[in-house]
């Protein structure tokens, strides 16, 4: 569910690192490299809803496996005034690039889930059939046989005994 942000709100370090589940660390770290910008009052830093925002975006850039300077790039774009076009065709080049990678290993997750889920359901195939195999079974009538054959004198002596 998106929540809806009044556009003149404002937060702490705190409260989008509590929100979002990163560091204050990372949200410096995230202003250092340009991608926030948030206001200064003493020594705190205030974040707008357009820094929540360009969070948001941020995260889920990474989520998806953008590079943060790619990142910084897109967002960028808003700003643009001269050259759009030119920035904006480098962008869908690169957009279209990491669908193909994305799409690419979903491609390879699926087929790691399917081998995954058929060697499952192999080996439940084996725990419910837990039948010996032919071979087996020779072996462990050859084992009881000459099991048998080597303890007939003690039994018989036994039974002597008794």
């Amino acid at each position: 569910m998106v929540e809806i942000v009044p556009p003149h709100a404002e937060f702490t370090i705190r409260e989008l690192a509590e929100t979002f589940d990163v560091t204050a660390r990372t949200l410096r770290y995230y202003e250092q490299k340009g991608l926030l910008s948030p206001k200064r009052k003493g020594a705190n830093r205030i974040y707008s809803a357009a820094d929540r925002a360009r969070l948001v975006l941020i995260l889920r850039g990474k989520r998806v496996g953008f590079a943060l300077s790619d990142i910084k790039e897109m967002l960028d774009l808003e700003a643009l005034d001269q050259g759009g076009k030119t920035h904006l065709e480098a962008a869908i080049v690169r957009f279209r690039a990491r669908i193909k990678d994305l799409r690419r290993q979903r491609d390879d997750i699926d087929g790691a889930l399917s081998e995954l889920e058929a060697g499952c359901r192999w080996m439940e195939e084996r725990v419910e059939n837990r039948e010996p195999s032919e071979d087996i079974k020779h072996r462990a009538r050859a084992f009881e046989a000459l099991a048998a054959a080597r303890l007939a004198p003690w039994s018989s002596a036994i039974e002597e005994d008794a």
